[in-house]
C-alpha cells in the first residue's frame, strides 16, 4: 500500500509566476498588511474587484522578499517623490487658476518637467529619505559585526577607528550625511533656510539634554531662551534701518504699524499737492542721518534765511521737519517727534498712543488661536477668560515698550555717546534694548527661536550683500550634515529632550523604525523589565 500523500498546500499560499517587472512594482507599491488592509476595507466589498484581485494571502506570496527592509525604504521614497510633486503640481494649478483674471503677470515659459524645481525638490527629499534609510541600516549591522568576538583582531588593530564605529551614536551620525542629497534641490535660499531651521533645532535639543543630565543645575534664574530677543532684535533693527531686504517684511510691517507716534504715516488734512515722505522714506533718512554722524536740527523757524536747512541726502522730510519744534537739538529726534521737544514725553505719549491699537490686534489674534480649542475654553470658560486676558494685557505692555525701546533709545544713545562714536552701530544697541521688554513675556520660546532664525538668516544675507564673507557654495549642506548627526546623537542619548511627540515620531520613521515614539516605547521597556523582575522575585520567594 503506498504511502500517503501529503495534502497540497492551498492555492494562496502557492507563489504564483509573476514577471519580476510586476513583482518588484506591486512591493513598491503596497506591502501585504497595506493590501489586507485596503482589501479587507474597500476591495472586499465590491464582488467584482474581490474575484479579480489576489486575496491577502497570494499577494503576500507575491510580494514576499527576504529583504523587507530596503524594499520599504525604496517604497517610502517613492511615496515621498509622489507626495511632494503632486502637492506642488496642485499648488501651482491652483495659483495658476485664482490668478488666471489677472493680465498684469506674465505668463512663465513652460519648463521640462525633469528640469523643474518641484521635481528636483521631490527628487531630493526622496534621495534624503533612501540614503538614510540604507545608511542607518548598515552602521548598525557593521557595529553589531564589530562588536562580535570575531572582529577582536580588528579592534585591537584600530582600536580608535573601531572605537567610533562601535559607539551608539555612529549609526546616527552616518546615517546623517543623506543630508548631502539636498544638493538636488536647486533652491539655494530654501536650503539655507533648512539649515537654519535645523541648525538651531539640534542647539536647542542639546541645551534640554544639558539641562535634563543636570550639567545646567548652577544657571542664573534670569538665564532663559528671553536672551535670544536682544540679540534678534539687534540684528533685525539694524537690517530694518540699512538692508531692509534681508528680513521678513512682515515684521517691519508690523513695527510701523504700531510706531505711529515715531513714524507717522501721511496726515488726512495735509495738502494733496505738496508731498509727505511714506514710513520707509522715514526710515531711510535715520539711516542717512547715521551716515551723516547725527547732525544738529536746524530749525527754519528760528533761521528762516538758512536755504540749507537740511542736508541734501535727505531733503525729502522737509514737509515733516519744517515746522518742528524749535527747541528740538538733534535732528532726528526732529523726524521721530518733531512736535515734541521732550525724547521722555514722547516715549510716554507712543505708550499712550500703540496701547489701544495693540489690544485690538492682540485680542483678536488671541481669540483666533484659542479658537482652535474652544472645547478646552467651554469646559471652563472663567478661567480660559482670565488667562486669555492676562495673556493679552502682558503683551500688549512687552510690544508697546519694545516697540518705543526700538526709537526712544536713539534719542537717548544721541544724548549719551559723542556724534562721532558708533555712527551706524547704534541701531544695534537700540534693538538690543527693544529686546529687552521680552523677558517678562513667559513660555515664549517658539516665538524667540523663530525670531532668532530670522535673525540668523538677515545677519547671513547682510554679510553676503556687503561682501564681509563669501558665501560658500555647499557649505548650507554641510550644516545640515552636522545639525542632522546631533540631532540624532540627542534623540539617541536623551529621547525626551526632543520636544514634541510627533517630531520624535518622524525621526524614527526616517529610520525605518515606524512611527513610533522613542520615548513611550523606553517607558513600556521599563515597565516590562519592572514587571519581569517582580515575576522573578515572587518565584524565588
Amino acid at each position: 500500500m503506498p504511502p500517503p500523500q501529503p495534502n497540497p498546500p492551498p492555492e494562496d499560499a502557492a507563489a504564483p509566476a509573476v514577471h519580476p517587472v510586476i513583482q518588484n512594482a506591486l512591493r513598491v507599491s503596497l506591502s501585504a498588511k497595506e493590501y489586507k488592509v485596503l482589501h479587507e476595507r474597500i476591495l472586499k466589498r465590491s464582488l467584482t474587484l474581490n474575484n479579480r484581485l489576489p486575496s491577502p494571502a497570494k499577494y503576500e506570496s507575491i510580494v514576499r522578499t527576504s529583504n523587507k527592509y530596503n524594499v520599504a525604504a525604496i517604497r517610502a521614497s517613492v511615496r515621498v517623490f509622489l507626495g511632494v510633486s503632486g502637492g506642488m503640481s496642485l499648488v501651482e494649478a491652483v495659483i495658476a487658476r485664482i490668478g488666471k483674471g489677472d493680465t498684469s503677470t506674465k505668463k512663465a515659459p513652460r519648463e521640462a518637467f525633469l528640469r523643474s524645481p518641484k521635481f528636483r525638490l521631490a527628487l531630493s527629499l526622496s534621495l534624503v529619505l533612501l540614503i538614510h534609510r540604507i545608511l542607518y541600516r548598515f552602521f548598525v549591522r557593521l557595529r553589531a559585526n564589530l562588536r562580535t568576538e570575531d572582529a577582536r583582531l580588528f579592534r585591537e588593530r584600530n582600536p580608535r577607528f573601531s572605537q567610533a564605529l562601535t559607539s551608539k551614536y555612529a549609526p546616527v551620525v552616518g546615517a546623517s550625511l543623506a543630508g548631502a542629497a539636498l544638493g538636488v534641490c536647486p533652491q539655494s535660499k530654501l536650503r539655507v533656510t533648512i539649515a537654519i531651521y535645523m541648525a538651531t533645532r539640534s542647539l536647542e535639543f542639546l541645551y534640554n539634554a544639558l539641562n535634563i543630565k543636570g550639567y545646567l543645575k548652577y544657571k542664573p534664574w534670569w538665564f532663559g531662551s528671553w536672551l535670544l530677543m536682544p540679540i534678534s532684535c539687534a540684528q533685525l533693527f539694524h537690517a530694518f534701518v540699512f538692508d531692509r531686504e534681508t528680513m521678513p517684511k512682515w515684521m517691519g510691517d508690523l513695527l510701523l504699524r504700531f510706531s505711529g507716534s515715531y513714524i507717522p504715516q501721511r496726515p488726512e488734512h495735509f495738502p494733496a499737492a505738496v508731498s509727505w515722505p511714506s514710513q520707509h522714506d522715514l526710515v531711510d533718512s535715520l539711516g542717512s542721518i547715521a551716515n551723516l554722524k547725527w547732525p544738529k536740527f536746524i530749525s527754519p523757524i528760528l533761521h528762516p534765511n538758512n536755504p540749507n536747512p537740511l542736508p541734501k541726502q535727505i531733503k525729502s522730510i522737509s514737509p515733516l521737519t519744517s515746522p518742528a519744534h524749535p527747541n528740538i537739538a538733534s535732528l532726528s529726534c526732529a523726524v521721530l517727534h518733531p512736535s515734541t521737544p521732550s525724547c521722555s514725553t514722547a516715549f510716554i505719549h507712543h505708550i499712550l498712543n500703540s496701547a489701544p491699537a495693540l489690544v485690538r490686534f492682540i485680542t483678536i489674534t488671541a481669540l483666533a488661536m484659542s479658537a482652535a480649542s474652544y472645547k478646552k475654553v467651554l469646559s471652563n470658560p472663567l478661567s480660559s477668560i482670565n488667562i486669555i486676558s492676562k495673556r493679552i494685557l502682558s503683551l500688549t505692555a512687552i510690544l508697546s515698550a519694545s516697540t518705543g525701546s526700538f526709537w526712544g533709545s536713539i534719542c537717548l544713545l544721541n544724548s549719551l555717546l559723542p556724534r562721532s562714536t558708533l555712527p551706524t552701530k547704534r541701531f544695534f544697541i537700540s534693538g538690543a534694548m527693544g529686546g529687552l521688554p521680552f523677558a517678562f513675556l513667559e513660555q515664549a520660546r517658539g516665538t524667540f527661536t523663530y525670531i532668532f532664525r530670522s535673525a540668523i538668516y538677515s545677519a547671513w544675507a547682510t554679510g553676503v550683500k556687503r561682501r564681509y564673507w563669501r558665501e560658500w557654495k555647499t557649505g548650507e549642506l554641510a550644516l545640515i550634515v552636522a545639525s542632522w548627526a546631533l540631532l540624532g546623537a540627542v534623540l539617541e542619548c536623551s529621547p525626551e529632550a526632543v520636544e514634541g511627540a510627533g517630531l520624535r515620531k518622524g525621526l524614527a520613521w526616517l529610520r525605518g523604525d515606524g512611527f513610533t515614539d522613542p520615548v513611550e516605547a523606553a517607558l513600556k521597556r521599563k515597565r516590562r523589565a519592572t514587571v519581569t523582575q517582580q515575576d522573578e522575585g515572587e518565584k524565588s520567594a
